[in-house]
């Protein structure tokens, strides 16, 4: 069955027709990618080289729904190149000696390399390739696990009633925290006890099958043939055909998943979860409420450990925006012409407001014009001070492009930390924050990915952000999915909008991009539940997922 978009926004094309005369960069005269009635959906599954880069590709020509990168390069610029643009990206850390992002890294050319002087007076010492605000911290509590901690003596077992005006804010703030800690406490136990279990009953099945059959090895086609002697070997047949027949044939993939499965709620446990980790203390020795304190950290922007796994997520994020498109390696970023800043900020485990506040005021300081913030969370301690920033950067005309958040809910319900509105005030506090959802490379009923947050009034646009492949640490590649993959993906189109048109302010661009965006009115399942649907142009605030071709073509109109 045939999937309709919308017809052609009479907005959009007005805006094209009456909007002449970019000051600076390449006039384009060509026609945008309308939103086409009658667009087929691809029934077959991607190829390994299409799924490697559906992010640039055209739901037009390719039945996939990417953003045209491709297709922009090809058609609309391939003669053109244009300014450098920084984009900060405020993350875990960034391997900046990958093969694939050679010659894309920021570099302080006022800073003099490892002389243990601040040679440019920004406050920094050998900030070569910027900053890294967590120094030796990797692993991190969660922000609500913070808050028991520190407010745990002060009003465990009080009712508000005891608790003096002044305090109550913060007494609140304790008993949702609180709430939220005892319920993943206890979540995070029985799902570590669950996968123990199924793990142990998976090994010991195997191994009994595997004596009584005498073989060294069990597939799947020697399982079926398998006559049980007595119920229990019945009852482990049966366990394993299951298992094999609905999550993998290979009983070892099946043995690694429930490994990783148990290393994640383990270090949950461990980390986030632990109220007597203290590894800021430990390891940085600053106080994270106390805003005077500016300095701190170290200029070590891969992070501490040698295999940079901490840096993954960094890595990866760098890749999707500014990857090298001519060293036919790895992949192929979304930029060109672009500087990749990196400033890690975010731990295993929930940021600190005060490291982001000072990491957008590093950005917009030392050059950026956007910024990258894939990261988020439901709590926050200072949420003041990360506002201010995020106003620091509109004052500085510096565009942030944020990930909405994986936890497929409503946003215009639940509030999230950064955003610049909430669900009591959807009004924007700024115009330079975009917050961006995540869609798959389904087009119909499966395009919004089931991790991703949305809104109409708190999600601004859609973008590719489901099994995205991209750089990670040491010369590697893998495939990621989460908001954190769509933001970059908005954020390459963004810095190649400030590339070529470098007159255009972050808020001309922000709206650029929502307004050239394609749509559909296709009902979407949301939160991953398909019960729960809307259609996709009443889940953002723009109703559009992002396409560069489009993009450029209106910013070329756009004086």
């Amino acid at each position: 069955m045939n999937n309709a978009l919308l017809k052609t926004g009479s907005f959009f094309l007005l805006a094209s027709s009456l909007l002449v005369g970019c000051a600076s960069g390449p006039k384009i005269t060509s026609q945008p990618i309308p939103n086409l009635q009658n667009v087929n959906k691809k029934i077959v599954e991607l190829t390994d080289d299409e799924l490697k880069s559906w992010g640039s590709k055209d739901l037009l020509t390719d039945t996939i729904p990417g953003m045209s990168v491709d297709r922009a390069y090809a058609e609309l610029i391939k003669d053109f190149k244009g300014k450098t643009v920084i984009v900060a990206v405020l993350d875990s850390g960034i391997d900046i000696e990958h093969e694939d992002l050679e010659g894309v890294i920021w570099t302080n050319i006022d800073e003099i390399p490892e002389n243990g002087i601040d040679d440019d007076g920004n406050g920094f010492i050998d900030d070569i390739h910027g900053w890294n605000f967590l120094g030796d911290v990797v692993e991190e509590n969660l922000e609500y696990t913070r808050i028991v901690r520190d407010y745990k003596d002060q009003f465990e077992g009080k009712y508000a009633s005891d608790i003096p005006e002044e305090d109550l804010d913060a007494f609140n703030l304790y008993r949702a925290a609180k709430a939220e800690y005892d319920n993943e406490i206890e979540s995070t136990e029985n799902s570590l006890n669950r996968y123990a279990m199924m793990n142990n009953q998976i090994q010991e099945a195997e191994e009994s099958i595997k004596l009584e059959l005498e073989v060294d090895e069990l597939s799947i086609e020697v399982l079926r043939s398998f006559k049980p002697i007595d119920d229990t070997s019945l009852n482990q047949k049966m366990l394993l055909l299951n298992v094999m027949n609905n999550i993998d044939e290979d009983l070892q993939n099946i043995q690694d998943q429930l490994g990783e499965a148990m290393e994640y709620f383990g270090n949950k446990s461990k980390y986030h979860l632990n109220l007597e980790l203290n590894a800021r203390e430990r390891l940085l020795g600053d106080d994270p409420n106390d805003f005077s304190t500016k300095i701190y950290g170290n200029n070590k922007v891969s992070g501490p450990t040698e295999d940079k796994d901490d840096a993954k997520h960094g890595t990866h994020v760098a890749g999707i925006i500014a990857a090298s498109r001519d060293n036919e390696k790895g992949m192929n970023g979304v930029a060109e012409n672009v500087l990749i800043m990196p400033i890690r900020a975010v731990p295993d485990g929930d940021e600190y407001d005060k490291d982001i506040a000072l990491g957008i005021r590093y950005a917009v300081d030392n050059g950026a014009s956007i910024i990258n913030t894939s990261f988020g969370k439901y709590f926050s301690t200072h949420p003041e001070w990360v506002i201010d920033a995020m106003k620091y950067a509109e004052e500085n005309d510096v565009l942030i492009v944020n990930a909405a958040g994986n936890e497929g809910l409503n946003l215009d319900e639940k509030r999230v930390y950064p955003n610049d509105e909430t669900p009591e005030n959807p009004t924007d506090m700024v115009n330079n924050f975009i917050n961006v959802g995540s869609i798959t490379s389904e087009f119909g009923g499966n395009l919004v990915s089931g991790f991703s947050n949305y809104g109409k009034n708190s999600v601004d646009i859609f973008a590719p952000g489901s099994s995205i492949y991209a750089t990670t640490p040491l010369n590697t590649y893998e495939f990621l999915q989460g908001t954190s993959m769509a933001a970059p993906n908005v954020a390459g189109v963004a810095a190649m909008l400030r590339s070529l048109y470098p007159k255009l302010s972050a808020a001309q661009v922000k709206q650029i991009i929502m307004d050239s965006g394609l749509s559909t009115t296709q009902e979407v399942i949301l939160g991953g539940d398909p019960s729960e649907t809307k259609a996709f142009n009443e889940i953002s605030v723009s109703g559009k997922m992002i396409n560069m071709y489009n993009a450029i073509i209106l910013a070329s109109k756009t004086k």
